[in-house]
């Protein structure tokens, strides 16, 4: 008789982050294509959408629910210290449950957005260091890695990495990272986002006419885990130099559509809509990378800060313009062929992102040709990244088969 093979997803999914659950969509569409008989559930940080959303069962990452509130008060404390040590059974044996785990896609082994070591990095070490412990493969699948100043961060992302059963990388700086960090990555492999793996909405040229709609991505950003000490002013550099951009775009006639990618990107667009008070300016509602696809692909040009507003305006073959936060920014833009459109969102400066702005859509034919082709050759690679993964699986398949009498 033939046992399924157990798959474990991971990761903060479902928590309103449209990025970490594109990657998870285009892994269960996988799962789904080439391993149907495989039992898949979720250990995430939001398990009533993961459950509804996939149709998988799914449990809370953390046994305590105010893990991302501020401890101020002692109850708080106490219980965001007694959830670490509940924690470690949790997922002990939420692990044990399986033959594979996958962390799918994600910056799990980076900090390019402020982050505390007993947040996340000590709920990946968990989970790796279970895996080790009780057999279960820990595959962690594209995912993106930066170097990290904070040590008790780095410590257990180290250990994460080295304890994990596979590993592949989103881009080869993140590769280069984890070598930097004492990790051997003689055997990891670099592939594209898993997020290029999502089916592409259909391909639209803008109509002939006067210029069309650009999409605008925004971003709740306060810079790195590194930058907290200048993290308002930062804020305040990008959110005017962001305003000031949109407003010259709708002075020149130009319909605005504004995007986020999570949910906490909320206030900055209710900022822009306050300040350039014009029905120029619109709001999309994306719940989805699908969704953010379909809005870029109906764009003439994008300029975006958010990882996958990227991912989904370069996989749609719109041209598109980085405000760029980390390295995994120009690295991506760079792999699509448009290095020369990006500008540092720690640094925004209106006039000079408007002039790149200028210059994009004047090439904007030869760039959507560009993306063409390497969307194609983007295509190619992911195969492999599969193929690769299946590899993982085939053990855990072999090891749960069992021949009856």
């Amino acid at each position: 008789m033939r046992t399924p093979v157990r798959v474990g997803v991971f990761g903060l999914l479902g928590s309103g982050n449209l990025g970490n659950d594109g990657s998870l969509e285009a892994v269960l569409g996988h799962l789904r294509a080439e391993h149907p008989d495989a039992v898949v559930d979720a250990l995430c940080g939001g398990p009533e959408v993961v459950a509804s959303r996939y149709g998988i069962p799914a449990t809370r990452l953390h046994w305590y629910r105010g893990e991302y509130r501020t401890a101020s008060r002692a109850g708080a404390i106490a219980g965001k210290g007694l959830g670490k040590l509940v924690d470690v059974f949790r997922t002990a044996a939420w692990v044990r449950r399986h033959d594979v785990v996958i962390v799918p896609g994600m910056g799990v082994l980076e900090a390019t957005l402020p982050l505390r070591p007993w947040g996340f990095p000590y709920s990946l070490f968990l989970l790796c260091a279970s895996g080790r412990l009780l057999g279960a493969r820990v595959a962690l699948v594209g995912v993106g890695a930066a170097p990290i100043g904070s040590r008790p961060t780095r410590a257990l992302v180290r250990w994460s990495a080295r304890l994990a059963a596979y590993r592949s990388y989103r881009d080869a700086q993140s590769r280069d990272a984890l070598r930097e960090m004492g990790v051997d990555t003689a055997r990891d492999e670099v592939y594209p986002d898993l997020a290029f793996a999502l089916p592409t909405p259909p391909a639209s040229a803008p109509p002939p006419g006067p210029p069309g709609r650009v999409c605008v991505g925004v971003m709740d950003f306060h810079g790195g885990d590194d930058d907290r000490a200048r993290a308002e002013e930062i804020h305040r550099r990008y959110l005017d130099g962001t305003t000031r951009f949109v407003r010259a775009l709708v002075e020149e006639g130009r319909p605005v559509r504004l995007l986020t990618g999570d949910a906490c990107d909320a206030p900055v667009v209710a900022a822009i809509l306050e300040a350039v008070d014009s029905p120029l300016v619109t709001a999309a509602e994306a719940a989805s990378l699908a969704d953010l696809m379909k809005e870029t692909a109906a764009a003439d040009a994008v300029v975006a800060t958010r990882y996958h507003n990227l991912v989904c305006a370069l996989k749609a073959g719109t041209p598109t313009l980085a405000l760029s936060y980390a390295a995994k920014s120009d690295a991506l833009m760079a792999r699509m062929g448009l290095a020369a459109y990006c500008h540092p969102a720690r640094e925004l400066d209106a006039d000079q992102l408007l002039e790149q702005f200028q210059e994009l859509e004047k090439r904007s034919t030869e760039l959507r040709q560009t993306l063409a082709e390497r969307n194609r050759i983007t295509a190619r690679q992911l195969e492999h990244q599969f193929t690769a993964l299946t590899a993982v699986l085939s053990p855990a398949t072999a090891n749960a088969r069992q021949e009856t009498p």
